[in-house]
């Protein structure tokens, strides 16, 4: 099949980027081509989503998810949460050593969890470990984590971002950023090489305490740009990518030898919404949101396959309000808007943020919500951020009116959908409602599971009905590899080198 222009143009950036000659790879080695870099190889320091794929393949957590998103041992055999979510004791393998051979123990678990959760670290595992008084080391694999209010979610955060045990000797001997840039884990890989912004080698582990990856050499080449990405897999310099255009994958999936999925996740595509500013009036909210028509979205941008949503939960989840739907109004958006005093001829005036390859059709999306806002009489100025740069404006609070964002939630738990979004003392939080963050903050504290859903459910409703929650669809990772190459399909979409195998 000939390139178009548009692949030319992406080949020739791969080319420059010195990726491998198209062929396929040898039976014990990979290339990916992968749309974002680390940005540290410290797995505490930020909470970077796309990322955890990699963190997972050369470091451990203490409980791992199955691929339907079961918590199950992981470094951890065993733990036990009490009833008032004050406290949790765990139990570690006793056969685990990281990639230098040091053997791991309860001392490496309380200095990750107790020690780097300290105020003034600076790691954003600050944030999710925040409750966390005390570790007390009963032996060399067993402990007791102590709470200072209830902690309902410390299981699931245990298999969530940020939360990796690291060697507490060669962190302190190094200094965090030495390590940060020289790492040692547990996992099923350890980092043999490393350019930044290029690419990363990760080689087996061969005195894995689980089971042996089947892949003993797994290459993964940076490459930004969606296009790009596109033009190495049809091409055959890689062997497997991600986050390639929706519009893609079914001509990919016509392409001899190659096989292209768009596969349904626990990513939520939202909008960030901030409650101040020019969305500091609640009917220009609620305009914008009647104004989408996210079925028109879906169709055009995943082929239908992704589902509109009306709260920030995926169908399903814990956290998923079945009987509630919020309608795309076009009428509806135009009285508010009406209301408070703007219409087309007097459009109201707000800041909108967008990546451009972060996620399928992010940039295609934004365009098309544009144009559907300017219908009802809001304008949009559209801008394009790097994906590093959301984290940075989001931290000091410079977020504009509105920023369209894929969040990820690999456990799918309501407190790290709505509960993050809605917390006002989270730096994750553009919105900063007095009454919504109290009825969350005291979610965050409920050690009753029943109640606590019910809660969040609660609060997801009303959160959307009063125009501080902007969900749109649930997501689909899509993922182009070689017919002959297999791997692991997780219900939040990771993709872990350590499941794929030839053949």
């Amino acid at each position: 099949m000939p390139l178009s222009r548009r692949h030319l143009l992406g080949g020739t950036a791969l080319a420059m980027a010195g990726l491998p000659r198209p062929g396929r790879a040898a039976a014990d080695a990979i290339t990916i081509a992968w749309p974002n870099d680390v940005t540290s190889w410290d797995p505490n320091l930020r909470y970077v989503p796309d990322v955890q794929s990699i963190f997972k393949a050369v470091f451990d957590q203490p409980i791992m998810q199955a691929p339907d998103l079961r918590l199950i041992p992981g470094l951890l055999t065993k733990w036990e949460l009490a009833p008032d979510a004050m406290s949790m004791a765990v139990e570690l393998r006793d056969d685990v050593r990281f990639h230098d051979g040091s053997r791991m123990t309860a001392d490496d678990f309380r200095f990750t969890f107790f020690d780097r959760t300290r105020p003034g670290q600076g790691l954003d595992i600050v944030t999710s470990w925040r409750k966390v008084s005390d570790i007390e080391v009963v032996s060399p694999t067993r402990a007791v984590m102590r709470f200072s209010s209830a902690a309902p979610t410390a299981p699931e955060w245990m298999a969530f971002m940020g939360s990796y045990i690291v060697p507490k000797n060669y962190v302190s001997s190094v200094g965090a950023q030495e390590f940060g840039r020289k790492p040692i884990g547990t996992g099923p890989y350890r980092l043999a090489e490393y350019e930044m912004n290029s690419r990363m080698v990760l080689e087996r582990n061969e005195n894995y305490w689980g089971p042996k990856a089947k892949i003993g050499r797994v290459t993964i080449q940076v490459v930004k740009d969606p296009s790009a990405r596109v033009a190495a897999i049809q091409s055959g310099q890689v062997d497997m990518t991600t986050n390639v255009p929706i519009r893609e994958v079914a001509r990919l999936n016509r392409v001899s030898g190659l096989v292209a999925e768009a596969n349904p996740a626990t990513r939520v595509i939202l909008v960030h919404c901030r409650n101040d500013r020019g969305f500091a009036d609640p009917r220009v909210r609620l305009a914008a949101h009647h104004a989408i028509d996210k079925a028109a979205l879906s169709q055009a941008f995943f082929g239908g396959a992704a589902r509109p949503l009306s709260v920030f939960a995926t169908p399903g989840s814990p956290g998923d309000v079945p009987d509630f739907r919020f309608p795309f109004d076009i009428d509806k958006a135009k009285a508010l808007l009406a209301e408070a005093g703007f219409g087309p001829d007097k459009p109201a005036r707000v800041g909108f943020a967008t990546t451009n390859g972060h996620f399928p059709g992010d940039y295609d999306i934004a365009r098309a919500m544009v144009q559907m806002w300017k219908r009802v009489g809001i304008e949009a100025d559209l801008q394009v951020i790097e994906y590093a740069k959301y984290f940075e404006l989001n931290r000091g609070g410079q977020l504009p009116e509105l920023t369209l964002y894929a969040w990820e939630n690999a456990t799918a738990d309501p407190e790290i959908y709505i509960g993050y979004m809605m917390n006002p003392n989270m730096a994750f939080s553009p919105s900063k409602d007095p009454e919504i963050g109290r009825r969350t903050l005291a979610l965050f504290d409920t050690a009753n599971y029943e109640e606590r859903i019910a809660g969040y459910r609660r609060l997801e409703q009303d959160a959307v009905e009063q125009g501080l929650s902007l969900p749109l669809l649930q997501s689909v990772v899509t993922v182009v590899r070689k017919r002959e190459l297999g791997y692991e399909k997780y219900g939040n979409g990771w993709l872990l080198p350590q499941s794929m195998t030839w053949g």
